[in-house]
């Protein structure tokens, strides 16, 4: 539920389409904590008469409404395209929405980053466990995880946080600096079964070809 107020402007609409214009406005591309990523209202169950209250002209009306969420459950096996990569982890991006993260706790093993491709490799059917040990392997036995590259994944957890901005604080005459905002919305994801990681990786292996299309093209 929500109390929204149509402009004078948007007078000549048809009540419904101003108010779904509004919720939009609001709802459309936010985090809602604890819910997810907003994308569009899907409906209107209800929207009470709308009033005029002095001094600013606009109808304000009280709306029931329905809206389209964006959050993969636990176990959920998605498409992504890499985005970047680091000593950190791989971060990858749905189009609309970058802020699914694989840790490197979570890829497939063994596996390490290469600073000079700027990308992770994995050594399949090796039992080397050092970094330095790995990236002296020849290069036709590393399977890279380039930039752009389309990748099955699937959903371990997400997390909300809710990182006000505000100045930073004192503590006895010494300024203590915030710590650099997060994303409000955080997805964490793994690739370290067999079938995930890049689709190229496992081709025959029962990706819709029709999602892969779709993908690569958005």
């Amino acid at each position: 539920q929500d109390t929204v107020a149509v402009l004078p402007a948007y007078f000549s609409l048809p009540p419904e389409k101003a108010i779904r214009q509004e919720l939009d406005k609001k709802y459309a591309n936010r985090v809602l904590h604890d819910v997810g990523l907003g994308i569009c209202v899907f409906d209107i169950t209800e929207a009470g008469e709308g009033k005029v209250r002095y001094g600013d002209g606009c109808y304000w009306y009280r709306v029931t409404f329905r809206v389209v969420v964006f959050r993969p459950f636990a176990s959920e096996v998605i498409l992504a395209k890499v985005k970047s990569s680091s000593e950190e982890g791989i971060r990858l991006s749905l189009g609309f929405f970058d802020d699914l993260y694989v840790p490197t706790t979570y890829l497939p093993q063994p596996s390490t980053f290469d600073p000079n491709e700027q990308a992770y490799f994995w050594l399949p059917d090796s039992e080397l466990t050092s970094s330095t040990e790995m990236l002296d392997t020849p290069l036709t036995s590393r399977m890279y995880i380039d930039r752009n590259e389309l990748v099955r994944i699937r959903v371990e957890s997400d997390e909300f946080f809710d990182d006000e901005p505000g100045p930073p604080k004192a503590t006895e005459g010494v300024v203590v600096q915030r710590p650099l905002r997060r994303s409000p919305f955080q997805i964490t994801c793994s690739i370290a079964e067999q079938g995930l990681g890049p689709v190229s990786w496992w081709d025959g292996s029962g990706v819709e070809q029709n999602d892969t299309e779709a993908m690569e093209e958005g």
